[in-house]
């Protein structure tokens, strides 16, 4: 079966940014405002092929199902995120960045517990969240995945076995190495719907909604429609050449411009 994949990241109440996860004019271009997220819930109900099952899988027309993620760890999951979920009868994934667990602006153990315990699906999303994961050496991969899956188990009581690769930083070595630590299902930043395996572990791609993305692409994303995923795919290819060419200095040039953008330093 096809999986599409949404990926977001906070969903905050209208400019308050600072509320939740990692702060930064690079991290806020992720950061929705709740009602607009609420709105794309309501455009991607209008096209559902069956109603909600309080399921973290939205079935869509034909053999194709739904996916809602979000990374980070951010405390809007628990203040905001799963309320409007659980509106529509929804679950989503939720991936945590382990060493932000218990710190300002980001989920606490206990209501790490409190999402899972209301059917949410609880993932890694590294521990210390390294800006090009796939350029990491081998045993800092494996200490990214380890670590963090160790910590979220002894958390939840419950083996993680989901996570989600931070930055969007992708390789198959990154793959291999959570599927080294006992993760199954790996979801990336690729916007495609055919999962691929590396050795034990799935891995998804995911299309990503940041400020701005309207309800209506979303619902047709979600509906299947192939244009927009088909130009999404481009421009990601194309983006993703440029930070394969421009490595660090590509990182920080972006970091500029944004910060260029919203005045900040």
């Amino acid at each position: 079966m096809r999986t599409l994949a949404l990926l977001y990241h906070d969903i905050v109440p209208a400019g308050q940014f600072a509320l939740s996860g990692f702060q930064s004019p690079d991290a806020d271009i992720y950061k929705l405002d709740c009602r607009d997220f609420e709105g794309h819930l309501k455009r991607i109900a209008a096209v559902l092929d069956s109603p909600p099952a309080h399921s973290s899988e939205v079935r869509l027309a034909g053999r194709i199902r739904l996916l809602i993620t979000f990374d980070d760890g951010g405390i809007s999951a628990w203040l905001h995120t799963a309320d409007l979920l659980e509106q529509f009868g929804w679950r989503g994934y939720f991936f945590v960045t382990t060493d932000r667990i218990n710190t300002p602006g980001f989920l606490s153990e206990s209501q790490i517990r409190d999402l899972h315990r209301r059917g949410h699906i609880v993932g890694s999303h590294s521990c210390s969240h390294p800006s090009r994961m796939s350029h990491c050496s081998t045993e800092q991969m494996d200490r990214e995945w380890n670590v963090s899956t160790e910590r979220l188990t002894q958390i939840l009581g419950a083996p993680v076995s989901t996570a989600s690769v931070p930055g969007g930083y992708y390789s198959q070595d990154v793959a291999a190495s959570a599927a080294r630590a006992g993760i199954r299902t790996l979801f990336n930043s690729e916007p495609v719907t055919s999962p691929h395996q590396v050795q034990e572990c799935m891995v998804f791609g995911r299309f990503s909604v940041q400020q701005g993305v309207s309800a209506d692409w979303v619902a047709s994303v979600a509906s299947g429609a192939v244009y927009p995923r088909f130009r999404r795919f481009v421009f990601w290819n194309a983006k993703k050449m440029m930070k394969a060419a421009g490595g660090e200095a590509w990182l920080q040039a972006r970091r500029k411009l944004l910060a260029s953008r919203t005045g900040q330093k």
